[in-house]
């Protein structure tokens, strides 16, 4: 394999990466093994073609399906803390999120922590009230994300979160990361097959294709 910009590899010499996450040998079926480590406030876009792994890597690093392999965040080895606690940290969100209860408020801890993102991504505030059998593929979209944001996880793992919007509001999802991002420090990998994407919104790229990274 070979290593992207940034990666990690058993046969670097030297000390150990000062990286806020690191992945090292994750390996899962269809996957690895994928090496990187990624700093705060970095934004690694992640493409390659259709079936090639980019969501298997997400879910892996958020610790979803088994795998093998080490991601430390911090000090911290994935191993050391409640997987609970690593999801709310190393916190995924999927293309089509998931959702649980009737309302769209129902999936908020508090509502009025969400409404500037709602806001800002072309939602009414009192969206909350609607039922999530109402909402539109890049309503969803937008309103998983904001759920996730609220959180304020340490690192975000995005699958295609504009895939089903409009020009106007990818850029206002691109914005709010963007904002996250910088007041949060957060780190992002981001995947998307949109190549102008990764350059407007990445510092680096990985390329993932039948599994293996380059």
């Amino acid at each position: 394999m070979t290593a992207a910009p940034g990666a990690v590899s058993d046969a670097d010499d030297g000390p150990e990466p000062t990286a806020f996450l690191i992945i090292r040998d994750l390996t899962r079926p269809g996957l690895g093994p994928v090496s990187f480590a990624l700093d705060r406030g970095e934004c690694l876009a992640v493409r390659g073609p259709s079936g090639a792994g980019k969501t298997l890597l997400l879910r892996a690093i958020a610790d979803l399906d088994p795998n093998g392999g080490s991601a430390v965040l911090g000090a911290e080895a994935r191993e050391a803390m409640p997987a609970p606690q690593w999801r709310r940290r190393v916190a995924y969100v999927p293309t089509e999120p998931g959702w649980w209860a009737d309302t769209v408020g129902e999936h908020f801890p508090d509502w009025s922590a969400a409404c500037p993102s709602v806001v800002a991504l072309g939602l009414p505030a009192d969206c909350d009230t609607w039922t999530v059998q109402r909402l539109s593929t890049g309503e969803r979209q937008r309103l998983g994300l904001i759920r996730a944001l609220v959180h304020s996880p340490d690192i975000l793992l995005l699958d295609e979160p504009t895939s089903g919007l409009d020009t106007d509001t990818t850029a206002a999802v691109e914005s709010v990361i963007a904002q996250f991002r910088r007041e949060r420090g957060a780190g992002i990998v981001w995947v998307t097959h949109d190549g102008a994407q990764a350059e407007r919104v990445a510092t680096r790229r990985l390329t993932i294709e039948n599994g293996q990274c380059r």
